[in-house]
């Protein structure tokens, strides 16, 4: 059996102000591309399909042409989870009607055996096992505990998907004798991944939700989503993030971005291939002086030209500048094959947090570190820094879609 792992589409993202309609487009296409042409026979996309739990009708569009057209590919099962971007009610909307045509989402977390998927053949033959776990919510993990500190609740979480694993794990075991791929997911922060940037912590106040190790050794391979680059984690060749689709920001620039390949013989994990994606649309950072700039910007223009205009921001050293950096270096692209779309200043003596920003905007910044930040500003002690960060993480856990339903 061939596995195809992909996550972190991010549908419908806004990438300042910009819709990626077009990008992600072309993404797609080049996966089922190359879904039909290695004759994969199960897809897995571990989380964040979209941006947003309400995403733009074309991104939904998008996500039900893409589901159409891979059943008419050499793929016959598909496993979706939802991550911590995702609706889940939004997602299971169709979920019956998916299964139908092979396509499983299981987009909240429940009861460990109700995750699991047994796919058979037409003569009813197992062919796979996954443990489709998706991002687990606070409420899917414990209670909160009145008085408990932001520490214990850290550890708690840890001891829940521990704890939800290992139940996870003691439901495949029937089928550890079939001699076929039992594979799991998981959407969350393992300790020892690297990421590209600082992105939104799931678990407020701690980035590592779970060990290598804490992962059942009866799975094959274990799916990862919600870091952004690609990577075996731990040194542990089946457990993986697939990384992001396409570059989310522009610190994800120099990662490579695609999807990995699995080959299975019967239940033995033979192959990890890295299937690189090409870059539609290059995004490029360019720091330095201002002359430093307008060299850097000349010579990105003749390094050849991509299927979408590149996307490009500049950090100018504050000295010298003119009074309007801003009108005076989009006068200087006017007739470059390129979009810039941030500029910003900095001196030597500067922090990279110290970095203004032109337009003034936040698009980059991770919610929780805008929220400290502010907090800082206001003088509010740690301590209560503390607990309000851990009410913020609640609250932005808060399926408001499903609350609205019920």
């Amino acid at each position: 059996m061939k596995v195809l792992h992909t996550s972190d589409w991010h549908l419908g993202q806004k990438f300042l102000f910009r819709d990626r309609e077009e990008e992600h487009q072309l993404a797609l296409d080049w996966l089922l591309d190359v879904i039909q042409s290695q004759s994969i026979d199960m897809v897995i996309v571990a989380g964040d399909i979209f941006d947003t739990g309400n995403p733009p009708n074309y991104a939904r569009r998008q996500y039900y042409q893409f589901l159409t057209r891979l059943t008419r590919t050499t793929c016959r099962y598909a496993i979706i989870i939802g991550g911590n971007h995702d609706s889940p009610a939004m997602l299971e909307a169709p979920k019956a009607l998916l299964a139908s045509l092979n396509v499983y989402v299981v987009g909240a977390g429940r009861d460990p055996k109700d995750e699991v998927i047994s796919l058979t053949n037409a003569h009813g033959k197992v062919e796979a096992v996954v443990a489709a776990v998706p991002f687990l919510r606070d409420r899917d993990l414990r209670y909160s505990q009145a008085g408990e500190t932001g520490t214990e609740r850290i550890e708690q979480i840890k001891l829940g998907l521990k704890n939800h694993y290992t139940a996870v794990g003691k439901c495949v075991e029937p089928f550890a004798q079939k001699d076929v791929p039992i594979l799991a997911t998981g959407h969350l922060y393992a300790t020892g991944a690297k990421t590209s940037t600082e992105q939104t912590k799931i678990y407020i106040g701690d980035q590592e939700n779970i060990k290598v190790s804490d992962f059942p050794a009866i799975f094959h391979y274990v799916a990862l989503g919600h870091i952004h680059r690609q990577q075996a984690v731990g040194g542990q060749q089946h457990i993986r993030y697939s990384g992001s689709l396409i570059p989310l920001s522009f610190s994800e620039t120099q990662d490579d971005k695609g999807v990995l390949i699995l080959s299975f013989e019967g239940g033995t994990l033979q192959n990890v291939e890295v299937k690189l994606l090409p870059v539609f649309r290059r995004l490029k950072s360019i720091r330095g002086t201002l002359a430093q700039v307008e060299t850097s910007l000349k010579s990105f223009t003749e390094k050849g030209q991509r299927p979408l205009t590149p996307w490009v921001e500049v950090a100018v050293e504050r000295k010298d500048l003119p009074a309007r950096l801003d009108v005076y270096l989009q006068d200087f692209v006017r007739n470059m094959p390129l979009e810039l779309i941030k500029i910003r200043v900095f001196s030597q003596h500067d922090s990279d947090t110290a970095d203004q920003i032109l337009p003034d905007n936040l698009e980059d910044v991770a919610v929780e570190d805008v929220f400290i930040r502010r907090m800082q500003q206001a003088g509010i002690a740690e301590d209560e820094q503390k607990e309000l960060s851990t009410a913020l993480a609640e609250l932005r856990n808060w399926d408001f879609n499903e609350a609205y339903e019920k």
